[in-house]
């Protein structure tokens, strides 16, 4: 695949600078440096994985109860008094 980036002055300056540094072309050294920062691709897969599991969860019970602990700690978890879930908004809207 080919990529084109159109990089701030600043930045190509220093990655052309650690490249040549390295004794590498430019567009080795991004090259390791992208490989180096992705993501693994099974962390890829297992998140995808856990996602999907959640997704499919059909708990309403284990629903319920995570939404009520959810609204309740970021509620008690303010700076401010204002509730971000006031009882009186239930169903209209959240």
């Amino acid at each position: 695949m080919t990529v084109t980036l159109t990089l701030p002055a600043d930045l190509e300056r220093r990655l052309s600078q650690e490249a040549s540094d390295r004794g590498l072309p430019i567009d080795q050294y991004l090259l390791e440096v992208l490989q180096q920062h992705a993501p693994p691709v099974d962390k890829a897969k297992k998140l995808s994985e856990a996602i999907e599991s959640w997704i499919q969860d059909d708990d309403p019970e284990e629903q319920r109860e995570t939404q009520e602990y959810l609204i309740r700690v970021l509620d008690e978890d303010r700076l401010s008094a204002r509730k971000l879930f006031p009882p009186e908004m239930k169903g209209k809207t959240w």
